[in-house]
This record gives C-alpha cells, sequence and structure tokens, in this order.
C-alpha cells in the first residue's frame, strides 16, 4: 500500500511540474559540424527550393477557367476508286463545325451508298446469325453484334455459300459495299487557329493568347521564332506528338494540345504567356486501334427514303487547358518563415541523439542535461536545489510527499551544491576515455544542446 500510494503521489507531483530548455556548450569538432551541416542543408533547401523555386511567399491559384475557340483553313481532294475526284471543304472535313475545343478532321471515308429498308441476309461477321435451316433464325430476334431483326428465314449470304438469318435492315449491309476514298494528302498543310481566354477569379486577373492586332498575319507557331502566334500547322502538330502521319491518317488518332499557364502576377502582365505541348492520348492496343465514327446522310430517291452510311477516320484535336498563378501575399510568406525557423531545430534533435547515443560515456551528458529543480516553501533563504533523473528513486519521491528531508536538499550526481552567481561557470570531465570532451553550463533553467 505505501508503494502504491508513493507512486500515485509522484503520478499526481509530475502535473505540476514545468519543463524550461537548458543550454549546455559541447566541444567537440565532429558534433559541430554535423550541427552546422544540416542547418546549412534547411537553410539552402527554403532559401533556394521554397522561396526561389516553388515561390512560397506566394499566394496560388490552379485551375483557372478557360474558353477555347478553333477555327480550321485548308482545301482536299479525294479519289475514288473509279478516279473519280472530290472536292472536300471546311464544312465537310471539320465535325463538328461549331469551333470547340474537341473537333476532328476526317482523313479518309468508307462509305456504304444507296441503302433502303428492306429484307437482306445478315452478315457473316455475327456468328450466331450463321444457320442451316430456317429452324435456327428465330422472328424477332435481334443480336447486339447484328444490323437488324430477324424475319425467321435462312437465306444464302450475298456471298459465298455460307448462310445466314434473314434480317430487316438498312439495305445493302455495310460489309457488302463499301467505297474508300482518302483525303489525307493535302491534311498536312492544313492550318488550326486556337483562341484560348483564361480568367484566374482569386485575382481578378485576365488573359489570351492573341496579343496585338496583327498578332495572326503571316505566322504560324514555332516555340522559338514566333511563340506567341497561335496557328498551327497539322505536320507540325502530329510530329511535335511523335506520331507517323500516314498511320495516323490511315486507322485515326486522337491528339492532345496542351496549353499550360503559368503567371507570376508580380511581374507584368505580358509576362504571362501559355506553353504549348502535343501527345497522343489514344492508347495502342492490338484489339482496337484508332479512331472512327459512322453517320448518314439521308435522302429521297424516287418517293423512297434512302441513305449514304459513311464510316470516317481522322485525326481528333482535344485541346487542353491548366495552369496556375501566384501573387506576393504576407500570409503564406509568414507560415513559411516561421516553418523554416522551426526546422532549423531538427539539427539539434538529430544531434542531441546522437550524443545521447554514441558519445554519452559514463552517463556523463545525460547526467547534465536532464535536472529536476524544486524550491520548497521557506521565506529567508534564496538556495535552489537540483536532482538528476538518473537519480530519481520511490524513495525520494516518498521523502519530497513527506516532507522529511530538510527544507533543501542537494541531490546532484557530483553530490556537490550548485551555486549560481551572475556570470558563467565552466565544468569539465576529464575520466580518460574522452579527454577532450568539455561542457559549458551557460544558463540556469535550461534544457537543450549547442554544439561549438
Amino acid at each position: 500500500m505505501t508503494g502504491c500510494r508513493t507512486l500515485s503521489l509522484t503520478w499526481i507531483g509530475q502535473l505540476w511540474e514545468y519543463e524550461t530548455p537548458k543550454v549546455i556548450v559541447v566541444k567537440n569538432r565532429h558534433l559541430g559540424t554535423i550541427y552546422r551541416l544540416l542547418q546549412l542543408l534547411i537553410i539552402v533547401y527554403f532559401a533556394w527550393y521554397v522561396f526561389v523555386i516553388q515561390k512560397g511567399y506566394q499566394a496560388r491559384e490552379t485551375g483557372p477557367e478557360s474558353a477555347v475557340i478553333t477555327k480550321v483553313k485548308g482545301v482536299s481532294m479525294s479519289k475514288a476508286p473509279r478516279g473519280t475526284k472530290r472536292i472536300w471543304d471546311v464544312a465537310e472535313y471539320v465535325k463538328p463545325p461549331e469551333g470547340g475545343s474537341i473537333f476532328t478532321i476526317i482523313t479518309r471515308t468508307e462509305s456504304t451508298k444507296l441503302q433502303t429498308l428492306g429484307t437482306c441476309p445478315e452478315s457473316k461477321s455475327v456468328i450466331d446469325a450463321r444457320c442451316v435451316s430456317s429452324e435456327d433464325c428465330k422472328y424477332g430476334d435481334m443480336h447486339v453484334l447484328g444490323h437488324g431483326v430477324q424475319t425467321g428465314r435462312c437465306v444464302s449470304s450475298t456471298r459465298g455459300s455460307l448462310k445466314t438469318c434473314e434480317i430487316f435492315s438498312w439495305c445493302p449491309l455495310e460489309d457488302d459495299s463499301v467505297t474508300s476514298e482518302s483525303l489525307h494528302e493535302f491534311v498536312p498543310s492544313f492550318t488550326i487557329l486556337i483562341k484560348n481566354n483564361i480568367h484566374f477569379p482569386q485575382f481578378g486577373f485576365s488573359k489570351g493568347n492573341i496579343e496585338g492586332d496583327n498578332a495572326l498575319k503571316n505566322c504560324t507557331y514555332h516555340p522559338i521564332h514566333t511563340p506567341s502566334c497561335p496557328i498551327f500547322t497539322m505536320d507540325f502538330i502530329v510530329k511535335e506528338a511523335g506520331v507517323n502521319f500516314t498511320e495516323l491518317a490511315y486507322k485515326g488518332g486522337i491528339i492532345g494540345v496542351i496549353i499550360k499557364w503559368n503567371c507570376n502576377l508580380d511581374l507584368h502582365p505580358s509576362k504571362c504567356r501559355p506553353e504549348y505541348s502535343f501527345r497522343r492520348l489514344d492508347l495502342q492496343n492490338n484489339i482496337s486501334t484508332g479512331y472512327n465514327y459512322r453517320f448518314a446522310k439521308y435522302y429521297n430517291k424516287n418517293g423512297i427514303e434512302a441513305r449514304t452510311l459513311i464510316k470516317v477516320y481522322g485525326i481528333r484535336i482535344d485541346v487542353i487547358v491548366h495552369g496556375q498563378a501566384g501573387k506576393f501575399s504576407l500570409i503564406p510568406t509568414i507560415i513559411n518563415l516561421a516553418t523554416a525557423l522551426t526546422s532549423i531545430g531538427v539539427g539539434s534533435v538529430f544531434c542531441d541523439w546522437i550524443l545521447l547515443t554514441f558519445m554519452n560515456k559514463d552517463h556523463m551528458y545525460s547526467l547534465r542535461k536532464y535536472d529536476k529543480v524544486w524550491k520548497l516553501e521557506e521565506t529567508n533563504t534564496a538556495t535552489i536545489t537540483t536532482l538528476s533523473s538518473a537519480q530519481d528513486s520511490p524513495a525520494t519521491s516518498e521523502s519530497l510527499c513527506t516532507n522529511h528531508d530538510p527544507p533543501y536538499k542537494d541531490s546532484s550526481p557530483s553530490s556537490e551544491s550548485v551555486t549560481h552567481q551572475e556570470g558563467q561557470q565552466m565544468l569539465s570531465w576529464s575520466d580518460g576515455k574522452s579527454p577532450h570532451m568539455e561542457v559549458d553550463i551557460s544558463r540556469r533553467g535550461s534544457s537543450s544542446l549547442l554544439y561549438g
């Protein structure tokens, strides 16, 4: 019971303790070098990387509000298999024609003409539609990969002896009669005007990528000679994306035009200019390659509705805009300065660990680093007693609680009373194992280590 009571009193007594730093100057060249190098690295990191590179003194805003308008210029010509020539202008080869941030330039077409609603054999590519007799075909059945509704009859396919189920659909089917046309010969010379306006609402700053009244006259973009010209040729875009143009035009693909704004609003607004980069966005694999889609043109022929089904391959352009803006602000500056000053103390923690773990011979440093000081109530004395943490024991705690000791007791490791004067006192140890070590206690009531 006595031991439990003593332990409880010790825990209760710790609630009213106060800790204050203690400065011990350790005269050791190696430890001092490590300490100064750590401080230097921390200072260089914050001064160079945080404040110069990352501009830690600025408030930042990312994700600007953006608007993109595009215009394509150029004329192309295609040749049909029978030698028929056709002229393609912007109204035909740019889809959609609205001039938004995503559009497609058609490079090749496959057309199925004169389709009308009627019955015809299903395509041989639809495996579930193959049959031997009409019993294999179910009336009204439709396959996901099919082209129409089954009529319940099994008929011979258009080519070969293979039979397929008859369907009601737009006939003839796409696989049976296709006319291919290519217009990629003139596509590399097409030009694309990209107008981009951004706005950073936090700073109330707006900017566009077109500057001056004559910015669009007789210019095409070049990263060195004309970096502010927003007119790009298709040949330049495809080459910068690292893609073979012939393969891209035949199978189709997606290319991203990335516009990056990095604005330092502490400088003149003219210094805020966009940076352009280009890369292919669609992944290449053996299952599905390229980019294509279908659309139809409807007309009336002899009172019967007909259509031309067109499968197009093309180069889709995606204009992607992102960026950030920064401007001086007192709040991030104070936060980063406070973080830098606090981080300098990491060197002290690391060196304390080295000192107390690898250099603490005979507990020379730990005995001087951790002390307990108390003052019992007595009006006519100024003596302060110190107790080393290495000398703590239950008996000591019990004597404090029961007040059996004299009003002032000195239980320091050296068992000598240390009287503090207005000057500084140098304590040195020379134990034969580390004769070069010296420790200065420069101030009363302190608790961290300084390394000379």
